[in-house]
């Protein structure tokens, strides 16, 4: 553990201007703080906040961090309160020590509002100060350290996967790779020890042999091979971590004797142009494997992660990769955020601009309940990355499996709301289409459009999905109120009398309802009757009226409202305008609308029957069609002519029935309305290939 005038002088050996008297007074107060506690170590408790600390002095962080680093843990496990921290240490520490706080709550198993609401308060503090995410990265490494001082096995897997579902993503997603690959060595070997074992021998057996150091000597042989062409250059080399080798023979299912590169090496040079240089000259020394070359100087990855990637045949006949990058890209890589903001360039700063960290505090903004907030939380840090570009070039990041979707939401969310079709690489494609590396998108848009619920079926990001569902949710609950409307419009000309102007102001009281907004979506959604309505707007009303409503009944017009939203055309039958149509009320839901005489309304006897009219000028339909045709060539081509002369567009299309000379398809078709279908259904039995044509 380290003394405390040695934590002084580390942070003093870097930052001749951090305040002393502020380090010194964490250290008294976390030692008295945390008292005789004891680790599972048997070590002080009062061990563990300074070797966070010393962790943090690795990385060069300004004596605020420091100090909120030693007294991390003094909140949630000691008497010490946020006020007393403020008081003595300021509110900019009290901050932190609070946001860090936070983060210990979280379980990666718990989808509790309890752990969304301390992801949420996290993410909230961790948008303002990085340094709150650097403190808890650094305490999550220190305990994965000292994990096997844990007996009990259940606890030790539970933090062992804890750190690999949420603290090694966060690492990584914030660039700091050292930090990434530790914790999942760590809970690689608590989760897998047989695997760990087995792998760890191996690369034993394999780099270790006779001969001498394999790494060493390819790591030589690499530096001679620059220096001779005038490249100083650093070349280290490792074997790979046995986690990532151990994915990597999951993900390709090989085993571990056909596994190539288990070696990598990486060249640090003086400049990019010097990256570049030594790429050329590795090139025309050893043959590069074709596919496995990625350029992350030009394109860098969202975490600000920069190098070129190749991966070449070694003269000793196996795979090895090599990273070039300068010493700058080096520093990034190995600390990510973390060297942005190291003591060299001052007091820390805001990061809301790391697009990482925005794309979060959007998904906070928009997240309406906890289970989607941790929802998005997570699919916006664990997916692997692709490059995709606008067409003006500009580079945009996604998840892979990303659509143009997910790409106009990442570019900006006005682009999201209005799109209405995408050009990848020139050629117009579905919107559910997957992008991939190097696409480059154009963005297709209407004013007119809005978000379509079904973009959520094939959307990946988190920013995506979320505002999609806010839109959703807001247009359900506007469309719901409408309806709700038009059935209070209903029920009160059920009334006995005309109502008073104060009638539903006391109908609200009566029902404990805060405003008439409320009222609407609750009638809509049938959490309140008609009778309870009648009675709260005018009591005895419902006595006098009797059990039957009045035979003269206005039906309740649907046009203007989006199906799928406030109401639901059933599938059963497919009511398009012209039918006569029927609604079905149930408690929670919309209205599900069938046609008067579908089969099915018989399931309906729980339900309220309300009376729908489709409106003038509605929007049209899809009617589904069953028809058999004769088996012979061009009879498709008949029927798809006589669907297009008439303006009706194809949806789907399925063969139900082959018997011999006859085939039998079943289509869905958009229609106008009835007496559009029944055109369509005239022509098409007129044609001498068709059989019989039916409305299901």
């Amino acid at each position: 553990m380290l003394r405390q005038y040695e934590l002084v002088e580390k942070v003093k050996g870097y930052d001749p201007d951090a305040d002393e008297a502020l380090i010194n007074r964490a250290y008294v107060f976390s030692m008295k703080a945390h008292g005789t506690q004891k680790r599972a170590s048997g070590d002080p408790y009062f061990s563990h906040p300074i070797e966070v600390a010393g962790i943090l002095t690795d990385l060069r962080l300004d004596d605020e961090t420091i100090v909120t680093a030693i007294l991390h843990d003094t909140i949630e496990d000691t008497v010490a309160t946020p006020d007393e921290i403020e008081k003595l240490f300021g509110g900019s520490v009290a901050r932190l020590v609070d946001g860090v706080t936070k983060l210990s709550r979280i379980e990666a198993q718990s989808e509790s509002q309890r752990a969304a609401e301390n992801l949420r308060k996290f993410l909230l503090a961790m948008s303002t100060d990085i340094r709150v995410l650097l403190v808890k990265l650094a305490d999550r490494l220190h305990n994965m350290r000292t994990l096997h001082f844990i007996k009990d096995g259940e606890k030790r897997r539970r933090i062992a996967r804890e750190t690999m579902d949420i603290y090694a993503p966060l690492a990584e997603r914030i660039g700091m790779y050292e930090f990434m690959t530790e914790m999942q060595t760590l809970a690689f070997r608590e989760l897998e020890p047989d695997a760990y074992e087995s792998i760890t021998k191996r690369i034993e057996r394999l780099h270790r042999g006779g001969g001498g150091d394999l790494i060493q000597r390819i790591g030589r042989g690499i530096k001679a091979h620059l220096e001779a062409d005038g490249i100083e250059a650093e070349v280290q080399g490792r074997e790979k971590h046995p986690y990532s080798i151990w994915r990597k023979m999951a993900e390709r299912h090989v085993s571990f004797e056909q596994l190539s590169d288990v070696m990598a090496f990486r060249a640090i040079v003086g400049s990019v142009d010097e990256c570049y240089r030594t790429l050329g000259l590795i090139h025309q020394r050893w043959p590069m494997v074709p596919g496995r070359f990625k350029d992350f100087i030009s394109t860098p990855k969202r975490n600000g992660y920069r190098s070129l990637h190749t991966t070449i045949i070694h003269d000793e006949q196996m795979r090895i990769e090599i990273q070039i990058r300068t010493n700058e890209m080096h520093a990034q890589a190995e600390h990510g955020l973390a060297a942005h903001w190291a003591y060299k360039e001052g007091k820390l700063a805001a990061t809301t601009k790391h697009p990482w960290i925005s794309d979060l505090v959007e998904i906070l903004e928009h997240a309406a309940t906890a289970e989607e907030l941790l929802e998005h939380t997570r699919m916006a840090m664990y997916q692997d990355r692709i490059f995709a570009f606008t067409p003006k070039g500009e580079l945009i990041q996604l998840p892979k499996g990303a659509t143009p979707i997910d790409f106009a939401y990442a570019v900006h969310t006005d682009l999201g709301d209005q799109t209405v079709g995408a050009k990848i690489n020139g050629r117009v494609m579905p919107l559910r289409t997957p992008l991939g590396n190097g696409d480059q998108v154009e963005i297709l848009v209407s004013k007119a459009q809005h978000p379509q619920p079904a973009w959520l079926s094939y959307v990946v990001t988190g920013k995506a999905r979320a505002k999609i569902r806010r839109w959703v949710k807001s247009k359900e609950r506007e469309e719901t109120i409408a309806l709700g409307r038009k059935i209070f419009d209903e029920i009160v000309q059920r009334l006995p009398a005309p109502l008073g102007w104060e009638a539903m102001t006391e109908a609200l009281r009566r029902l404990h309802l805060p405003d008439d907004e409320t009222l609407m979506e609750e009638i809509a959604l049938k959490r309140i009757d008609d009778v309870a309505v009648m009675e709260a707007l005018m009591p005895g009303s419902a006595m006098k009226e009797g059990v039957k409503p009045p035979p003269q009944r206005t039906a309740i017009s649907i046009k203007g409202l989006t199906p799928g939203v406030a109401f639901h055309l059933a599938d059963c039958c497919h009511p398009i305008p012209g039918d006569r149509i029927v609604g079905l009320r149930r408690e929670g839901e919309g209205i599900e609308v069938h046609v008067i005489g579908c089969d099915n309304l018989a399931s309906g006897i729980d339900a309220d029957w309300v009376d729908l009219a489709w409106g003038d000028e509605t929007d049209g339909g899809t009617a589904r069609l069953s028809i058999i045709i004769k088996n012979q060539p061009g009879s498709l081509a008949v029927i798809a002519g006589i669907l297009g002369s008439h303006g009706a567009n194809i949806v789907s299309m399925d063969q139900t029935a082959r018997d011999g000379s006859f085939h039998t398809f079943m289509l869905d078709v958009e229609v106008h309305d009835l007496q559009h279908l029944m055109r369509i259904l005239a022509a098409l039995r007129a044609t001498d290939v068709v059989s019989t044509a039916e409305r299901l």
